[in-house]
């Protein structure tokens, strides 16, 4: 089942699942410069870990857009229930794992 919001089809968290069990999901991101992660949705409590950093760009479901750079080796903490894309605007390649808590 894809998941749909006012019309929008929703695209994964990342690009690829690298570690899954019943607690948590750990998700591959990686976005060169210019380059577009889709809009897609959390639906669990989430840590990222940049594992190289970039500077990006964050753009919610309603246009919001929020600075996020962030810094290699640098790690957040975020709730559930954000629908949002990212985008790097920077000029070096963004790796990073994403940990869902489940």
């Amino acid at each position: 089942m894809t998941d749909v919001i006012d019309g929008t089809e929703l695209g994964p968290v990342g690009q690829e699942i690298v570690y899954e069990n019943d607690r948590v999901r750990v998700w591959h991101i990686r976005l060169e410069p210019g380059e577009r992660q889709p809009l897609h949705r959390h639906d669990h409590p989430y840590l990222v870990i940049a594992v190289q950093g970039a500077k990006n760009v964050v753009q919610t479901i309603d246009g919001t857009t929020i600075d996020a750079d962030e810094p290699t080796g640098g790690v957040v903490y975020r709730d559930p229930g954000a629908v949002h894309m990212l985008t790097n605007v920077g000029d070096t390649t963004y790796l990073a794992r994403l940990v869902e808590l489940k």
